[in-house]
């Protein structure tokens, strides 16, 4: 009787042993597959990056940045040189200080442009338009109007006429930057992305943020020439309105990325 009950308690503990590795392999073969479905959620993801909707294409926008490379871009005043930024990712980022700003070789006029933005936390750029590439103007933003993207909250104190000064409501994120200030603040914490839209069309201007219009004015009309000279704008070449100019995304020594970056002339 003892040496069949140590016998049935030996198998019952085998049986035991051989149910727990089963189990085992299938939380592990469980786990692999969730890992898998991870990866090519991440793929898939990636790969969604940089395309066109259907609908997108009905309506006749094209890719101005093809997620890859840096084509149809160049430095500004730099010739066809692209100094400092790069595509990581699918991503078109510089992570500052490169000396020069990225423009497009393409002049626009009346269009549409989507994109996505992220700066870093204490980051300030700026996507600017209409701008006169020309060796006369040092710099992109002399020229032309820019769409704000900057850490509304975080970014620092900074000195103008020997004073420190926090940013205003016309240099947060969306603002036609130190002309308009935008209506609502709708930037998202920095790190995270965001998603902008400038439609310019027979000089009537729209900067939108994440689904929202936050700007909207006549470029060269009676309201802006007023706000004009009350800016530092009044003697530069801004202050005299142009049909057409590149586009460049501004160089302002913080990390900045751009994806989706799409547009349909009109």
């Amino acid at each position: 009787m003892k040496t069949n009950l140590l016998l049935g308690f030996v198998t019952a503990g085998l049986c035991l042993a051989g149910c727990d590795s089963s189990k085992t392999q299938d939380t592990a073969t469980d786990t692999t597959a969730a890992m898998t479905d991870t990866s090519s959620m991440a793929t898939d993801a990636t790969a969604a990056m940089n395309t066109l909707s259907e609908e997108e294409k009905t309506q006749g926008f094209r890719l101005l940045f093809d997620g890859t490379t840096t084509n149809g871009w160049h430095s500004y005043n730099k010739g066809d040189t692209v100094i400092g930024w790069r595509v990581e990712d699918g991503v078109l980022m510089t992570p500052g200080k490169t000396g020069a700003d990225l423009v497009t070789d393409e002049e626009f006029e009346n269009f549409e442009l989507r994109f996505d933005w992220n700066v870093e936390p204490k980051g300030n750029s700026g996507l600017i338009y209409k701008v006169i590439e020309d060796k006369k103007y040092p710099n992109s933003y002399e020229t032309g109007p820019e769409y704000q993207i900057i850490d509304d909250n975080g970014y620092p104190p900074y000195m103008d006429n020997g004073k420190e000064v926090k940013i205003n409501d016309k240099q947060k994120s969306g603002a036609n930057y130190d002309m308009q200030a935008p209506s609502a603040f709708k930037a998202n914490t920095p790190g995270e992305w965001n998603e902008g839209k400038l439609v310019i069309n027979n000089n009537r201007v729209e900067h939108w943020l994440n689904g929202e219009k936050v700007v909207e004015y006549e470029y060269g009309g009676a309201e802006w020439k007023k706000q004009l000279a009350a800016s530092k704008f009044a003697k530069w070449g801004y202050a005299t309105p142009h049909a057409k100019g590149r586009i460049a995304i501004q160089d302002h020594d913080h990390v900045v990325k751009l994806r989706n970056v799409r547009i349909k002339t009109m």
